[in-house]
């Protein structure tokens, strides 16, 4: 009877979203990602829906480091890290995402997701509370749901009164944890970081930012959110990702004090009973932040990309949210319609993926323009072309 109800619920569920027009497809690559992609039923398209903002993913010297990571590694640590699955090249990579942090040590994950869970709910204990930006990514979410604090607060977006009330009802707990994401993947929005932090001081609250659509796009040097907001160093911890502007493979990470790594390699769930990042990713994420560290010829090429693009969707008519990120929304409302537009924007070779319920509230479909460095003057004039025909 339950078994029978379950697929009753399913199958009504996948029919309504089918004759909606709502249903999610999977579309397959047959080859790397980069400002062009090779769609398996499309052919070679332009690419505005990847977070590979600096188009490392298939950078030679990247995929180089992946290769000799392989062959000196093998494919796999066949361990999680406190038995034998640590390698050498972890090393390397945590202390690399160290010093392109501003922080003591750093540990990676096989995921930010991974990265956010484990933070969140080893710091956290019984008479904390947990702040929370109400546009938070679902992994903090997530995060905080696994924790186990005295009480989870929910803050206005970026509202800094609302969150200074607050954290003032509850000046009795142990610990005050606020949670922001630096960059807000669906709406391009930067956090404000500099505030958030003379608040926390004011509150001798601790600050936890996921930097994941930051790191390597904003910042003079690609540092991320932190240093864009001129506050590097002084936030008390950073989770990202290397499956996004850092090569675009995989793998998160959490950076902030020794003992707080300390901590969370005795105690994070997802690093005691989970496989450590592939070696592989390891080197090639390494070989990206090098890459980043050594000139910002990339970074200063997506920014130019970024301002050429907003400025030409603007001039057709979308309105675009003024943001520095590479993030550009644009708000359709209905998700059946955004799909629709989405559809033909492929049909004329640029790639968009539409955005609607539950990634996005009901009434709130987008389409999200994702810029990248690898795009060209070509890429560009074709998207504006492309957009201005919808």
């Amino acid at each position: 009877m339950t078994t029978d109800m379950f697929e009753q619920r399913t199958s009504g569920l996948l029919q309504d979203l089918r004759d909606t027009g709502t249903d999610k497809q999977l579309r397959y690559l047959t080859g790397p990602m980069g400002a062009t992609v090779s769609l398996e039923d499309r052919g070679e398209v332009i690419c505005l829906c990847s977070n590979n903002y600096l188009g490392l993913a298939n950078h030679p010297e990247v995929v180089k480091a992946a290769h000799e990571g392989l062959d000196q590694y093998g494919a796999g640590t066949a361990s999680v890290r406190f038995i034998c699955g640590t390698f050498a090249c972890h090393r390397d990579i945590e202390e690399t995402i160290a010093q392109f942090s501003s922080t003591e040590a750093a540990l990676t994950y096989v995921s930010c997701w991974c990265a956010n869970e484990a933070v969140i709910a080893t710091v956290v204990e019984k008479n904390d509370v947990i702040f929370s930006d109400e546009l938070n990514h679902a992994s903090i979410i997530d995060g905080c749901r696994l924790s186990r604090p005295r009480e989870r607060v929910v803050y206005k977006h970026g509202d800094m009164e609302d969150l200074a009330a607050k954290l003032s009802a509850a000046a009795d707990a142990d610990t005050r944890w606020v949670i922001t994401d630096g960059v807000f993947s669906m709406e391009g929005a930067v956090a404000n970081l500099a505030g958030l932090v003379d608040l926390c001081r004011k509150h001798d609250a601790r600050l936890i930012v996921d930097d994941s659509h930051g790191v390597g796009v904003l910042g003079a040097t690609g540092r991320g959110t932190v240093e864009h907001c001129g506050v590097l160093g002084e936030v008390d911890i950073i989770t990202g990702t290397l499956g996004k502007a850092l090569g675009g493979a995989a793998g998160g990470y959490v950076a902030g004090s020794r003992d707080l790594i300390d901590l969370l390699i005795q105690r994070s769930r997802p690093s005691l009973f989970s496989n450590a990042l592939p070696s592989s990713v390891a080197c090639s994420a390494r070989k990206a932040i090098e890459l980043v560290s050594k000139d910002t010829t990339l970074v200063d090429r997506l920014r130019a990309n970024i301002a050429s693009i907003r400025s030409g969707l603007a001039g057709l008519g979308f309105e675009c949210q003024d943001s520095p990120t590479a993030i550009i929304p644009i708000m359709i409302g209905d998700e059946a319609d955004a799909i629709r537009k989405s559809e033909r924007l492929l049909e004329l070779g640029v790639w968009v993926v539409a955005f609607g319920y539950p990634v996005v509230p009901k009434g709130k479909a987008r389409l999200r323009v994702q810029v990248s460095a690898a795009l060209t003057g070509e890429h560009v004039e074709k998207i504006l072309e492309a957009f201005g025909s919808l």
